[in-house]
């Protein structure tokens, strides 16, 4: 095993789900040395997992609504007492909805881009001064190839706006970020097996999917952890503004 984030702390937010991508990436992030703080809104996901990860490194659990700057900024703050700094932000906590465009309400739009942009710009924006009292670190997030072909599968026109959205933050970030030494990065994978989509995704779908790809398969949750590590480490330090496709061929561009 590696140790690229020995001495490091790290904050993922999203890291509730049993199957979420957000979990893996904490607990990858925890094998390889970092000590990792943790966000979800369901209290016992937050219990369970945050329980997973001090079996492995030194962690914290909170539960906080990306939504909310004051949750946000009360987590970086117990990071920083805790932990004596942050390097590297994961902002995975996201949400998809379906609708089809004519019957998204105002509230489900809201809910959407509140959730998957707004909390992902707010996260950052409260992560970022401890990241540059620590000299510098990494930011990752998690965009989407609805963002890029506008949607298509599960995720409409409202999941469809907000990744695309995360993608230029991200863009917009590097730009003001790195020159004080914070790389900023997001990937955007393809349908992935979690729970996201809920019962939509049966197994005949499943197989479906799996033939769209070049691979001939449905991406894990384990081909996207491996790359937001990749971003977050030192192995990237060359890359800063880049959305790295995590798509098995479905979308060549």
């Amino acid at each position: 095993m590696q140790n690229r984030f020995e001495g490091k702390v790290a904050l993922v937010t999203g890291a509730g789900s049993r199957r979420g991508i957000g979990r893996a990436t904490a607990l990858a992030l925890a094998r390889e040395g970092a000590k990792v703080v943790i966000t979800d809104i369901v209290e016992e996901n937050v219990a369970r997992v945050t329980s997973e990860l001090n079996s492995i490194s030194q962690a914290i659990g909170e539960v906080a609504d990306v939504r909310e700057k004051i949750a946000m900024l009360r987590v970086v703050q117990r990071t920083v007492e805790s932990f004596g700094g942050l390097d590297i932000l994961v902002n995975v906590a996201g949400l998809s909805r379906p609708t089809p465009f004519l019957d998204t309400t105002e509230e489900e739009y809201d809910l959407v881009l509140d959730v998957n942009l707004k909390g992902t710009f707010l996260a950052t924006q409260a992560a970022v001064p401890a990241i540059l009292e620590r000299g510098g670190g990494s930011i990752v997030s998690l965009a989407s190839v609805s963002g890029q072909r506008g949607g298509g599968i599960f995720g409409a026109s409202a999941y469809s706006a907000s990744k695309a959205g995360v993608m230029g933050l991200t863009k917009a970030l590097a730009r003001e970020l790195t020159p004080r030494g914070i790389r900023v990065n997001c990937v955007a994978p393809s349908m992935v097996d979690t729970d996201i989509a809920g019962d939509l995704l049966t197994p005949e779908r499943k197989v479906e999917l799996a033939r769209g790809t070049l691979m001939g398969r449905m991406a894990t949750v384990d081909d996207v952890v491996k790359p937001i590590l990749f971003l977050a480490s030192d192995e990237s330090a060359y890359l800063t503004g880049v959305t790295l496709d995590i798509n098995g061929g479905t979308h060549l561009h």
